[in-house]
């Protein structure tokens, strides 16, 4: 197919496409001519994971390149592309104040939940500044108990997350599962939480009597 073909069936028009091709989101056609390129569905399922990557999972052009790239790399071992996708979605946490102990606490549950992990996986220091910045707002609601909560609940998407990469047919897939896991996954999990939060907030703290109830509004709909 030609590049207007391609842009036809992805939805994506030709500009955005040649914009994907100049940043190596998008491999180049076979060329039939000094001026035309030839597509197949290769390309189409490259433009709408890239698609994804940048309109659902939000990341940016070098952050989806990124994680291209891993895709691309055969030599990449499937281990290696969780970590490359853990760090191309995730922020850089700044540096902690001498006062903070939030890592110290991450280390601690890492330890006695048998966490075995790279010092630099991503998740280390963006758990430890959220530690620390709860402290430093005097909201201390992180309890050892409420970690451990969390650190339980983090273990069941983990495990969720892993079964989904074993499913795959193949390991082409599976590093593409992990990529796709591991971007999407993250929105996929929030979406998920704001629902729970909701409910749980309605059995702890009933509405007012009069009240209309979720499923009673218009703009809502039972889950």
């Amino acid at each position: 197919m030609r590049m207007s073909e391609l842009s036809a069936t992805t939805g994506t028009p030709v500009p955005t496409l040649k914009f994907y091709l100049r940043e190596g989101l998008l491999p180049a056609g076979e060329r039939t001519s000094p001026n035309q390129s030839q597509y197949d569905e290769t390309h189409v399922a490259r433009v709408r994971l890239v698609r994804a990557l940048l309109d659902v999972g939000g990341l940016t052009v070098a952050q989806a390149s990124a994680v291209v790239s891993a895709l691309d790399d055969d030599s990449v071992p499937l281990s290696t592309t969780f970590g490359i996708a853990q760090r191309a979605v995730t922020q850089p946490a700044p540096p902690a104040t001498s006062e903070a102990n939030g890592a110290a606490r991450i280390a601690e549950l890492c330890a006695s939940r048998d966490w075995a992990v790279y010092p630099n996986n991503p998740g280390l220091t963006m758990a430890a500044r959220v530690i620390d910045t709860y402290s430093a707002l005097g909201v201390d609601v992180i309890t050892e108990a409420a970690l451990e909560r969390y650190a339980q609940a983090a273990d069941l998407v983990a495990a969720a997350d892993l079964e989904a990469v074993a499913s795959a047919h193949d390991e082409a897939q599976m590093t593409n599962v992990v990529v796709v896991g591991t971007v999407l996954g993250d929105a996929l999990f929030a979406g998920l939480r704001r629902i729970a939060q909701e409910a749980e907030s309605f059995r702890r703290f009933p509405l007012p009597e009069g009240t209309p109830a979720p499923g009673d509004l218009t703009d809502h709909k039972d889950c």
